[in-house]
């Protein structure tokens, strides 16, 4: 789910954009604003995956309100006026739409920021190198590579490290997923998660990882062999 908000000065424009991101299931609209250092006050407490950005509001022009974020944020610019075009392309825009604009069209800008969020999203799994995980009252820092298995619980996961002891964590198999990269993890029962890098056999529904075998549970074994097989 993507988080946005969107500013602009016209409160109608505001119902417009309110109204068509209730129409789509992947952009959770925050707030909208139409005074801009309200909506940069909340960033800096809330910061947001996505901006609906007016640029030619009298107190403060959007390009110059996108320039002061500090956070990474993508933005879909929205104006009357087609000279800022290229402005906001020059600032990596995920589009620009030109009032007044339909669903459809407006639809398609966010299709873009939703393609780009998620080969965000990818593309920091694939990088990844450490985790921090919420351990003992504390953040712990995980050395990925250092991961033998993660056997889950109802509501707590047991991450096998190597060369230590376990680190136990109040988080579900569904959330470490979405931290760990993707290309590697890979999880094989209802219980474990593996790294695939470290499987050394399978035989009889068992996994070899190292020194340990794990059960090989019925509705993960086709997706585990077609990764496996590679």
């Amino acid at each position: 789910m993507i988080e946005a908000i969107a500013i602009d000065d016209e409160l109608p424009a505001l119902s417009i954009i309110q109204n068509f991101c209730g129409r789509i299931d992947f952009v959770n609209l925050q707030k909208t604003f139409n005074q801009p250092t309200e909506a940069l006050r909340y960033l800096k407490k809330f910061p947001v995956d996505l901006l609906f950005l007016d640029v030619n509001m009298p107190s403060l022009n959007g390009i110059d309100l996108y320039k002061s974020i500090q956070q990474e944020t993508m933005v879909i610019f929205t104006t009357a006026y087609s000279e800022f075009a290229v402005e906001g392309f020059n600032l990596n825009a995920v589009d620009y739409l030109l009032k007044p604009f339909t669903f459809k069209r407006f639809l398609q800008a966010a299709e873009k920021a939703q393609d780009y969020y998620a080969y965000q999203l990818q593309k920091q799994k694939t990088e990844a190198q450490y985790l921090f995980i919420r351990a003992d009252y504390s953040l712990v820092k995980i050395d990925i590579k250092n991961i033998q298995y993660i056997e889950g619980y109802d509501d707590y996961l047991k991450i096998h490290m190597e060369d230590q002891r376990p680190i136990i964590t109040r988080m579900t198999i569904k959330n470490i997923l979405e931290k760990l990269p993707e290309n590697n993890f890979i999880r094989i029962h209802r219980s474990y998660v593996i790294p695939l890098d470290k499987v050394s056999s399978l035989r009889n529904k068992m996994v070899s990882v190292g020194e340990i075998k794990l059960p090989l549970g019925n509705s993960f074994e086709e997706n585990f062999l077609k990764r496996f097989n590679k």
